[in-house]
């Protein structure tokens, strides 16, 4: 005798119907009448296969067939089970998985003193010391070669750099740029570049060149003067802000072909999440605004405790609506975190890892050192290598075996872990010294706002569903 019993699943409204958002395999199912009836009675427990389609047949005035054929569908879809094993893990990874997106820090030095940086501040895990401030060309050379060499099969490839400032060794910037587009147009590869500033050495030629290059920037501001201030300073004490200001209004009037996002550190003194979006967006002309709690230990002063988390995710949560309101329209509104969230929702992401930190995407350090991701980089306990010797395959499988969410006990009955899969390796090396230690202290976080983008998917999916063909091709696979 078939028994059926309800599967794993967040059930969400958008506007006027009710969907569910199937676990672990990510998918987005939308609720007919039949569907919601037999997921109500099997709320109630288990039922027998006659039990289940004679009760709900009697219960909505559908045919037993109608029902019949229902239950099948949420029986494939494994929002109900039947009592079949079912594979509940995320794809296994291939033996060798191209790389496509290499970090590059061209220097580990900074012109700004922020007390909250992850590098340099009280929760630092880089050892720099004794290692080159500023990448050469010798190994400039060396790491889009590894790039090249390592990211076989890929159509498209990209160089991030980052730093310390990352404008400070701005003429290796230029000759990266020259060599890796040369190189990859020789192999007939798409090759692209972004890079994250503080933007104090921001000038015209510099912007003209970005500009021209069709390189991406995001620019570290924490929005207005009050805030940004609070921990932005120079080594002097003094703010930063009047600095920045004029220079990333002329970034925005002189570089056009690639959009400029501000990317915003949320501290115990940047809270007002309203304040800063409006000046960033509104003010100055940010394309889009991101935001992020600082990483760091809990008892650190720039630190946000729960209540100061809870304020945010209420601000979160009024901000998102107002891109709803935006996207129904047709409009882009620039609040990325809603833009992030909806394009994994779309694409159907079930993760294995939290992101691509040791898979398809690698930092790099000044000395050539190979890290997971930029916040790794001279860091020794991370390093995975160099690029003029190659990948430590047993250090990256040690470092993904850690970081797999098949690894991560406390994740395994969260209906959230298809996006968030434990949260960042970072964050969970300074809070529990372990990089694959779920993030624990924002469980409660991340699944409040996965099931607020929810509910705006779901009303996008009724009222504007054209919308979400944007998040179709926003990232690249």
């Amino acid at each position: 005798m078939t028994v059926y019993s309800l599967g794993e699943y967040r059930r969400f409204r958008g506007q006027s119907g009710d969907f569910l958002y199937l676990v672990p395999s990510g998918g987005i199912f939308s609720l007919d009448e039949p569907s919601a009836a037999v997921l109500d009675k099997l709320s109630d427990g288990p039922l027998s296969r006659t039990d289940l389609i004679g009760q709900v047949s009697q219960k909505i005035g559908y045919s037993p067939v109608d029902v019949a054929e229902t239950v099948q569908e949420l029986c494939q879809v494994h929002a109900i089970r039947d009592g079949s094993p079912i594979s509940t893990a995320p794809q296994q990874l291939p033996e060798h998985f191209p790389l496509q997106t290499l970090v590059m820090n061209l220097t580990n030095q900074c012109n700004l003193s922020c007390q909250y940086c992850y590098e340099f501040g009280e929760d630092k895990i880089a050892t720099p010391e004794g290692k080159k401030k500023f990448m050469d060309w010798e190994t400039a050379q060396c790491s889009v070669d590894y790039l090249l060499a390592q990211s076989e099969g890929r159509r498209s490839v990209h160089i991030t750099f980052f730093g310390g400032e990352t404008l400070m060794n701005f003429p290796m910037l230029r000759q990266v740029i020259d060599y890796a587009s040369e190189q990859a147009a020789r192999k007939g590869v798409k090759i692209d570049f972004s890079l994250t500033t503080n933007a104090t050495l921001l000038t015209p030629v510099i912007i003209d060149y970005l500009a021209a290059n069709k390189v991406g920037v995001t620019v570290s501001l924490d929005g207005p003067r009050e805030m940004n201030d609070a921990f932005r300073v120079f080594s002097n004490g003094r703010g930063s802000y009047d600095i920045i200001e004029p220079k990333v209004r002329e970034l925005l009037a002189r570089h056009h072909t690639r959009p400029i996002a501000a990317r915003v550190t949320m501290t115990s003194q940047a809270m007002d999440v309203f304040k800063i979006y409006r000046h960033l967006k509104h003010d100055l002309g940010f394309h889009e605004v991101g935001f992020a709690p600082v990483t760091s230990s809990a008892n650190r002063l720039y630190s946000i405790g729960v209540p100061g988390m809870n304020d945010v995710f209420s601000q979160f949560g009024e901000l998102a609506q107002e891109y709803l309101s935006f996207a129904l329209r047709g409009e882009l509104h620039g609040f990325s975190n809603v833009s992030d969230t909806l394009a994994e929702l779309h694409q159907g992401v079930n993760k294995s890892h939290p992101c691509g930190a040791g898979l398809g995407l690698l930092g790099v350090g000044p000395s050539g050192d190979i890290a997971p991701c930029h916040r790794f980089v001279d860091s020794d306990q991370h390093k995975l290598g160099n690029v003029t010797t190659g990948l430590d395959k047993q250090k990256q499988s040690d470092f993904l075996d850690r970081g797999n969410i098949q690894s991560k006990t406390d994740c395994h009955t969260c209906w959230a872990r298809p996006l968030c899969a434990g949260g960042c390796h970072h964050e969970a090396f300074v809070r529990y010294g372990d990089t694959g230690h779920p993030n624990l202290h924002y469980c409660d976080w991340i699944r409040g706002w996965t099931h607020t983008c929810l509910e705006i998917y779901g009303a996008l999916a009724e009222k504007n569903p054209a919308f979400l063909d944007y998040f179709a091709e926003r990232k690249a696979v």
